[in-house]
């Protein structure tokens, strides 16, 4: 029986935008002829709840907890039964919220623009307590404009109700994650086994309910579900359950993030009540093993495959099959996921960090793996990370194109570990030589590759931001992680990406091993001078977990930690407690940095002392105040590398010839005008000169696919001319530099 699949992501993931992985194997299912159609659940059960409809249920579900107190204390006080003021508020105006959810959502589907304007007279939407912020960001809205404004206030109101839901109807309720304390740290099955033997929640009840109309629909041979996120698994686990009891002549295997981190080391057999199989690492391979175990019953060969034999888990590996090259598994495909009944939200002002949950992104990889991979808190053993691959860019371009054409949608997020400069730099010049109009973001490392002319070249490619690790900003605890940057560094590269007009977001850490206080208010200094420095633009702290895979939790002792056990747990093993050589209590130091960084990120508050963040005693720090200042102020290299390449990202200049006479000397004369988008401008040279620039403007630009190195271009020019150096560092070739033309 040929096999027929049905890929879903559980509930929940982003509200913008679908989770790239099932895209992902379908485009590869493609190019084997497989049948397969995917879904989104976590979208389809939002709209399902945040409908008319659903609302009317959900505040139907909830009526009971609003009933007249079944009894009062001694003192009169209202026993059990308790509600928020918030709440209530919500559950009386609940005809205001179903009057207005549907056309919420359309307005946030960019389906009804019109409605902004009603949104923004700020009388139209009920207001429960997330609008109490709104004072304190009234100055930003003068920032926004009607739709963004709007866009806020709307993603206010869905809050507001989602804070009804987790307090009236279900406490594990959240927009981009579910029941995600059953999903962390869960060394043992039990808690949530026992979860999933009570009676299915409210949110449950949806997803089932559109798990089963699907499953009617499409009569998959094989299930599978992708589990990116700890706040994804337990749906998971009820849609297998759903499945298992109803459909038990259906497959199911999971595959995915979490599992590929977190279950590693799985042995409780009680998980494959839920599930067949359960995948590791790079899905193309194992998926094809299991589909052809499936339709030939003979066949055991299976790829990093978990599955249950005579009771007890093992561990199948034996498979001849090698992964597939990335120039393999195909383009993404995106069809059967509904793309404009995703909904943009904008939970903060600030404008890069909106990026996660504003706005339609095709998602693609640049590269499999990290080109870097030395991070000492990264999960550098597992194979996502160590089997580096890079795709090519003319491949690269392809995709893009076909994506474009599928998904209507020209917004592009490169989910890379880490993209390498270079194949970046590859990427803009054939975007550019194809004259594609596209919008693009990546995540990178604040390498010195990075220089003003490249980052110049990425915007010009339609690059608009990037994010990446400066972790700690501390020099000795860069060197201690293997990061293989400086603050010194990382503050030159960010001030090129934002000159360029590219946002840059930085993840920041705090607790890494051996980190004293000092270290991590120092930190905090370098934060503040870099965000006071105009040079980045959004930032989150997270503080610093150890893990199985990565080079702190493998070698602990080299990094003053011990693990607080080494017993292995049978079910989720990735996240390790530890103690520090330090003793010092990092969690004290949360909230005074993620609130110091949100006034940082809104552009005010420099002139804060960081002491006034926290409600402890902590000491000054040693950073001098002009440390950021000082490292920008550096003069550059004005040194060019022979091999580095020379482009010209301008137009085709008009020109006109005359004669320059000076105390009876005449000089044949150019002039050049260039338009640029923005303006025009001209430069003068001599005729010699002048036609030289001429000719190799023409070879030099982009569509015209050759690559010109600085020691061609110099060679060029010495055929016929003297003196390069002098002409290079000339005033109308200094002018040609502001203008597009590039060393690279």
């Amino acid at each position: 029986m040929k096999s027929k699949l049905f890929i879903v992501t559980p509930p929940f993931t982003q509200l913008n935008t679908p989770y790239p992985a099932t895209a992902y194997i379908k485009g590869f299912l493609n190019t084997k002829n497989i049948e397969s159609v995917q879904a989104d659940l976590g979208i389809d059960v939002i709209l399902e709840l945040f409908s008319k409809k659903g609302l009317i249920d959900l505040f139907e579900v909830s009526g009971f907890r609003f009933a007249p107190p079944v009894r009062l204390s001694v003192s009169g006080q209202v026993v059990g039964n308790e509600i928020s003021d918030n709440s209530k508020r919500i559950f009386a105006l609940q005809d205001e919220y179903i009057k207005t959810i549907d056309a919420v959502i359309q307005f946030l589907q960019g389906k009804n623009p019109t409605l902004a304007l009603q949104i923004c007279q700020e009388d139209f939407l009920p207001e429960a307590s997330r609008f109490a912020q709104l004072e304190e960001l009234d100055w930003a809205f003068g920032t926004m404009g009607t739709q963004d404004k709007a866009k806020h206030l709307a993603t206010l109101y869905l809050e507001d109700i989602s804070d009804f839901i987790v307090e009236c109807v279900d406490e594990n309720f959240g927009f981009s994650r579910y029941a995600e304390r059953l999903g962390r740290s869960a060394n043992s099955f039990d808690e949530l086994y026992e979860a999933l033997q009570q009676k299915p929640t409210y949110i449950d009840s949806i997803l089932i309910s559109i798990l089963k109309e699907k499953i009617e629909i499409i009569k998959p041979t094989f299930f599978l579900i992708s589990v990116p996120f700890p706040g994804n698994l337990y749906s998971a686990f009820r849609c297998a359950q759903w499945i298992k009891q109803n459909h038990p002549e259906i497959k199911i295997s999971m595959g995915g993030g979490f599992p590929n981190t977190e279950l590693r080391s799985l042995s409780d057999a009680r998980v494959f009540e839920f599930f067949d199989f359960i995948t590791l690492d790079d899905g193309e391979v194992p998926i094809e093993e299991l589909i052809f175990n499936l339709e030939n019953p003979n066949s055991n060969s299976y790829k990093r495959t978990f599955l249950l034999e005579d009771g007890k888990v093992v561990y199948k590996n034996n498979s001849l099959k090698h992964d597939y090259k990335q120039a393999q598994v195909g383009t993404p495909d995106y069809s059967d996921l509904s793309l404009d009944k995703y909904i943009s939200v904008i939970e903060i002002v600030n404008p890069m960090h909106r990026m996660w949950s504003d706005g339609r992104w095709n998602k693609l990889t640049m590269a499999h793996g990290c080109y870097w991979g030395k991070c000492t808190f990264c999960d550098i053993s597992l194979d996502y990370i160590k089997v580096y691959e890079p795709v090519a860019a003319n491949l690269l371009c392809d995709r893009m194109e076909d994506m474009m054409q599928q998904t209507g949608q020209n917004g592009f997020h490169f989910v890379d570990e880490a993209a390498p400069p270079a194949l970046m730099r590859a990427l803009a010049l054939e975007i550019i030589r194809r004259k594609l109009a596209v919008t693009w973001w990546t995540n990178i490392r604040f390498e010195k590759s990075f220089s003003k002319d490249l980052c110049l070249l990425l915007k010009a490619s339609g690059c608009i931001a990037v994010s990446g690790g400066l972790e700690v900003a501390s020099d000795r605890l860069l060197k201690l992680i293997d990061k293989g940057v400086t603050v010194e560094q990382v503050a030159k590269v960010t001030r090129n990406f934002t000159e360029a007009g590219i946002m840059v977001h930085a993840y920041l850490m705090y607790g890494y091993p051996t980190q004293t206080v000092q270290e991590t208010i120092d930190s905090l200094e370098m934060v503040r001078q870099l965000f006071e420095a105009g040079i980045l633009q959004s930032g989150f702290w997270h503080q610093f977990a150890m893990t199985a895979h990565s080079p702190v939790g493998l070698y602990p002792e080299k990094f003053g930690v011990t693990k607080t056990t080494e017993t292995i747990g049978t079910f989720a093993n990735n996240d390790i407690d530890y103690t520090d050589s330090t003793g010092i209590n990092h969690d004290k130091f949360s909230f005074g940095l993620k609130k110091s960084l949100f006034n940082f990120m809104h552009g005010i508050c420099f002139d804060y002392e960081l002491q006034d963040w926290f409600d402890f005693k902590i000491p000054k720090t040693k950073i001098d105040p002009y440390f950021i200042f000082n490292a920008l102020e550096e003069n550059a290299d004005f040194n060019t590398k022979p091999n580095a390449k020379v482009v010209w990202l301008g137009g085709k200049p008009s020109v006109e010839y005359f004669t320059k006479s000076k105390k009876g000397q005449t000089w044949e004369m150019m002039t050049f005008t260039f338009h640029d988008k923005k303006e025009s401008f001209n430069i003068q040279t001599n005729k010699n000169e002048g036609e030289w620039l001429v000719d190799i403007l023409k070879k030099i630009t982009i569509s015209n696919g050759k690559n010109y190195t600085f020691q061609e271009i110099k060679a060029d020019f010495e055929t016929q001319l003297d003196d390069f150096e002098l002409f290079w560092y000339s005033k109308p070739i200094n002018i040609l530099r502001e203008f597009g033309l590039l060393v690279l």
